[in-house]
């Protein structure tokens, strides 16, 4: 029971001097949504975000502290990453940290190693990044500590990127208190290194953890602050720079649409836009940058906020159109498999709200066929079959039945 939640929920109404029917009205929800609610009900972040708009309040300023649920399930992912755990968080004693050393390796070896692990997380091969990951983070942190002088300098840079692939990994499979460690400390390196633009790469991925936390004014107040410390100019600007300053510009972005902040918004792909016209093409280098930035990732964007908002046509209206069009795609290239994959997922979500379930389950089919691995660590894709499964009067078709047994979904 939420009854922070709810008490806040009910004062706001209140305030508004609204009843619960006209809150219902206003935010586009059933009055029994709104009476689980205010009765401590647990509901989806997308309800609270409704809410908060038809209250003309921030979707943070709704949130309570309370006691957690309890976890359940997680016993499997515990077992699974133990190996990871102990290289990335061994344990700490009075005198001494605890933990298994690995061998120093070679610079040259151990960059190809944090680019090979990349490339094989956008290949949606999740296990084999977890079992690359601690060889990799106890080699480098061993190679730190055998070097000196302007090598140490350089092996501080590679265990720093090691962090920043794993805080991804880490982020990408909800695993967010190790993600935070990795994160945190990777930009920790590299600002020790004085390597500022990989400290705000790591400054990208740490707001996108944030945003998975709900912590919608931190997450852009941080990207806010660091994109002004970041801003270049941009007539002789790098491609790397424009690049990490326009997914800054995104994450700001991100945070305000969900926090019901829209003129922050606004400024925000404002300057996304700014940063996506000066490149040429979808720039995608980790760790130079987090993930890809161009035109077409900025239009990605943007039609997430329609997503986030309820506008499921609006959606549907610029899914294939302008940037998003095939012929565009083909000259500017096409951003991150991750990137690509949650826009196909915001399309299937804007096809199921509008009743054509055979048109949802045809882009989760796509998706489970190209990046089933990834498909199955969001939340998102796990929603739209549950109301499909409550919504449909027809006898399940065989797809549905395979994508619900793909995602867990009992409901």
């Amino acid at each position: 029971m939420t009854t922070g939640l709810a008490d806040n929920v009910r004062k706001y109404r209140r305030v508004a001097g609204l009843s619960q029917e006209a809150l219902a009205h206003e935010a586009e929800l059933s009055p029994a949504v709104v009476r689980k609610v205010e009765q401590g009900g647990d509901v989806r972040v997308e309800t609270l975000h409704a809410l908060a708009r038809a209250l003309g309040v921030t979707t943070s300023a709704l949130f309570a502290t309370e006691a957690p649920l309890p976890v359940t399930g997680d016993e499997a992912n515990l077992r699974h990453l133990v190996e990871l755990r102990k290289a990335l968080m061994p344990p700490v004693g009075i005198a001494a940290t605890f933990s298994d050393h690995g061998e120093a390796g070679e610079l040259a070896v151990l960059r190809r190693e944090v680019k090979d692990g990349h490339a094989l997380y956008y290949a949606d091969r999740y296990t084999s990044v977890a079992k690359k990951l601690p060889g990799l983070l106890r080699a480098t942190e061993a190679t730190v500590a055998a070097s000196d002088g302007e090598e140490r300098r350089d092996a501080v840079v590679v265990r720093a990127q090691a962090l920043l692939l794993a805080g991804k990994y880490l982020t990408q499979v909800r695993q967010y208190d190790m993600a935070y460690h990795a994160l945190a400390e990777g930009i920790r390196l590299a600002r020790e290194a004085e390597q500022t633009l990989t400290a705000a790469t790591g400054v990208v991925g740490m707001c996108w953890l944030l945003l998975r936390q709900d912590r919608f004014d931190e997450s852009e107040q941080l990207a806010a602050v660091t994109a002004a410390d970041m801003e270049p100019r941009i007539s002789d600007a790098a491609p790397g720079q424009l690049a990490v300053w326009g997914e800054l510009s995104l994450r700001v972005a991100a945070a305000a649409v969900r926090n019901n902040r829209p003129d922050v918004v606004r400024e925000a792909r404002r300057m996304a836009g700014a940063a996506a016209s000066a490149l040429d093409a979808e720039q995608q280098d980790f760790p130079s940058h987090w993930g890809s930035f161009g035109p077409v990732t900025a239009e990605l964007k943007a039609v997430e906020d329609l997503s986030i908002t309820g506008d499921a046509r609006g959606v549907l209206r610029r899914a294939d159109d302008g940037l998003l069009s095939r012929k565009a795609v083909r000259n500017y290239g096409k951003p991150t498999a991750t990137s690509w994959d949650r826009h196909r997922l915001d399309v299937a979500k804007a096809h199921a709200a509008l009743g054509s379930h055979q048109d949802a389950m045809a882009e989760l089919d796509q998706l489970r066929r190209s990046s089933g691995e990834w498909l199955k660590h969001q939340a998102m894709a796990r929603y739209i079959v549950s109301d499909i499964l409550r919504s449909r009067k027809r006898t399940l078709t065989q797809e549905i039945r395979e994508m619900a047994a793909h995602l867990g979904v009992t409901e």
